[in-house]
């Protein structure tokens, strides 16, 4: 399945299109390496995202077509979150 249409069916995202955004400022890895919206997900991959100033690492579970919300949150692990701070100067 491609990364883009993952991210959506698990909810880390609401819409694909942000995952191909993600994907064209180079800010969306599989196993660590920059991945293109229709990069293929597998179980077992683990996939980094960058948000701004937050980021968030995954380890995929399992792939579907579709899910509920119950079952989208059972496709994927966490294993990593990590926000920036900033200090006023």
């Amino acid at each position: 399945m491609r990364i883009d249409k993952y991210l959506k069916v698990a909810r880390i995202l609401k819409r694909r299109e942000v995952g191909k955004q993600l994907a064209l400022n180079e800010r969306l890895f599989i196993n660590g390496k920059l991945a293109k919206a229709s990069s293929e997900v597998k179980v077992g991959d683990e996939i980094l995202i960058i948000f701004g100033h937050r980021q968030i690492r995954i380890k995929v579970l399992e792939v579907r077509e579709s899910a509920s919300k119950e079952q989208a949150f059972q496709m994927y692990e966490v294993l990593e979150e990590k926000k920036e701070e900033f200090k006023a100067e």
